[in-house]
């Protein structure tokens, strides 16, 4: 298996993986998405709302915000050395007091750990008026997306690299005019295609002269988008998730070493 890097910043990325099959990169996908741990709001306590929105409202908000993750310093819960009671190692205290007239906005939510700070600063919770106020402690704690979308640290989505199959035809122009990535052009009478990673397999130029144009994803070669919500770098979401299938693989290894000596 090769990995080839089209395009990767900090937060995004697009990269071709040759030489594996469809199985192991949903697994990668489903493993992103589900089991790489992420911080998030889990419990609130209310001292005040004056608010307009009911608590639960509030609550919901505040454990869709986003905050950067620190992983060497925290562990899953289930993880932890406390076995899931909650102790410094697998939580982090943070707190909210405001007085309108003014909106809440993520940045006002205070954690006594300094790494851990909003991703989006201006992400509106709640709007106060005058008179009203909004106080409350909360308790952040890593978890995964398995267990709620909160936890859950970005998008991946794949699609096999296109596979063109090319003929001479008379109504070859017809594809180069409808491809919506602007990938085709005529070299003369041939069709050539520019760029094949921008092709998303939508079709239609095969719709529009099926006898020039034939193209399918590979079941091989693949092309995979990350997307990350911030808590993590792409890096780490990508690090992570192998850490986790590597370390789920040795569990099944000793579980099937475990029933091998049983029996």
């Amino acid at each position: 298996m090769k990995l080839k890097n089209l395009h990767s910043d900090k937060y995004t990325g697009t990269f071709i993986i040759t030489g594996t099959a469809p199985a192991y990169i949903n697994t990668l996908r489903r493993l992103v998405v589900s089991k790489v741990p992420a911080m998030a709001i889990e419990d609130v306590k209310f001292v005040e709302n004056g608010s307009a929105l009911y608590d639960e409202m509030v609550a919901h908000r505040m454990g869709f915000v986003p905050f950067h993750t620190d992983l060497k310093s925290y562990f899953v819960k289930e993880k932890c050395k406390c076995k899931g009671a909650g102790c410094a190692r697998c939580q982090v205290a943070m707190t909210v007091n405001k007085t309108g007239p003014c909106i809440v906005y993520a940045e006002n939510i205070k954690c006594k750990d300094p790494k851990i700070t909003p991703v989006y600063p201006k992400m509106p919770v709640v709007k106060l008026f005058e008179g009203q106020t909004l106080k409350a402690e909360m308790t952040a704690c890593l978890g995964c997306g398995k267990d709620h979308a909160k936890f859950s640290p970005g998008a991946i989505f794949f699609q096999g690299h296109p596979v063109f199959k090319i003929q001479e035809a008379k109504n070859a122009k017809a594809c180069v005019d409808i491809c919506p990535k602007k990938i085709l052009k005529l070299d003369g009478k041939k069709l050539k295609v520019t760029d094949e990673a921008k092709c998303d397999l939508c079709q239609a130029c095969r719709d529009a002269c099926p006898d020039a144009i034939r193209v399918e994803g590979s079941e091989e070669d693949f092309i995979v988008n990350v997307e990350s919500w911030g808590q993590l770098t792409v890096k780490q979401m990508l690090a992570t998730a192998i850490e986790v299938f590597e370390s789920e693989l040795d569990e099944l290894d000793a579980e099937i070493k475990d029933a091998k000596a049983e029996k």
